[in-house]
């Protein structure tokens, strides 16, 4: 075992001992996604060698089990693992590699609003703003979807709220990444990811729907084309990405694009409740907690609590 431990160090591994010169030298070392594919061939190799007789120690070592992670347990909730989960000794633990969301300039996003002339897209400026939305979200919204009043026929939620549900057949081919369940009950949407809406979103909402909207529109989508030959027609995510885009050069803000407000979102939503995750997980419909910290969880530097903090630790205070 030792040896084989030695030998995924060679191809990039991290290695606890001492290790001479690597036969792999002047080479780039294995990416994780590599390394975990070398041990899991090198523990199948070994193991089947030792169902023929050859260096069953060795496969012995190499068949062991771990508790399940919270992952395992769902999963197993839907009956696809057993109770103890495979492991490789040989896997080398993953690194966490800490993402940095790229935010837009600040004042970026009232610059934009101000500066674009057409009701819909000031709308998609303030969904993207104030809810969030992942530009496929927010392409694949149609208007049933919509429950912008209090105390909708869904009973799901008493403020106004929006259902992103799944489709997997859009005319613009937009998706949700959630895969929530949802239904059409007597006309009423139910199900899906709820996503609360803001008194801005229902704004710009009636005055796109009250001015720019085409009555000629029969696919119930939220989203269309204004102008042109394909007017009427949903809007796709990349017509939402050209359209910020274009504006971002024009009003000299550079680099705009639909993410960049769901990071600047996730980060107020950070701020406002101190860190905690998992409402900032739930506002933004993000898979875990852990995803929200590996990409937004880093202190401000500057900020009150963090120098109060070292003033404490230096006395200062």
């Amino acid at each position: 075992m030792q040896h084989l431990e030695r030998y995924m160090a060679a191809v990039g591994a991290e290695y606890a001992g001492p290790y001479g010169r690597p036969w792999r030298e002047g080479k780039k070392p294995y990416s994780q996604s590599s390394l975990d594919s070398a041990a899991a061939c090198l523990k199948g190799f070994y193991r089947f060698q030792g169902t023929q007789g050859i260096h069953q120690e060795l496969a012995a070592m190499s068949d062991r089990s771990r508790l399940p992670t919270k992952a395992d347990r769902r999963r197993m909730f839907l009956g696809h693992v057993a109770q103890e989960v495979p492991a490789n000794p040989l896997r080398p633990t993953r690194r966490v590699r800490r993402r940095h969301p790229k935010m837009l300039a600040d004042g970026a996003r009232e610059t934009l609003i101000g500066g674009l002339q057409w009701a819909r897209n000031r709308m998609i400026m303030t969904w993207l703003g104030d809810g969030g939305f992942r530009v496929g979200e927010l392409c694949g919204l149609h208007l049933v979807d919509l429950h912008l009043r209090e105390g909708a026929d869904c009973g799901e939620c008493t403020s106004p709220h929006v259902h992103i549900c799944h489709r997997e057949f859009n005319p613009n081919r937009s998706r949700a990444k959630i895969k929530e369940p949802w239904a059409v009950e007597g006309g009423v949407v139910t199900g899906g990811q709820i996503r609360r809406a803001s008194p801005a979103m229902i704004h710009t909402y009636f005055e796109y729907l009250t001015m720019e909207y085409p009555a000629s529109a029969t696919h119930g989508m939220l989203l269309v084309q204004l102008k042109g030959h394909r007017r009427g027609e949903p809007l796709s995510p990349a017509g939402v990405r050209q359209m910020m885009g274009r504006a971002g050069r024009r009003l000299g803000l550079g680099r705009t694009n639909p993410h960049g407000l769901r990071h600047e979102f996730a980060t107020a939503v950070l701020d406002a409740t101190n860190g905690n995750m998992v409402i900032a997980r739930d506002a933004g419909g993000w898979a875990s907690a852990k995803t929200v910290e590996e990409t937004y969880g880093h202190t401000d530097l500057h900020s009150p609590v963090f120098m109060a903090a070292l003033d404490q630790v230096w006395g200062e205070s």
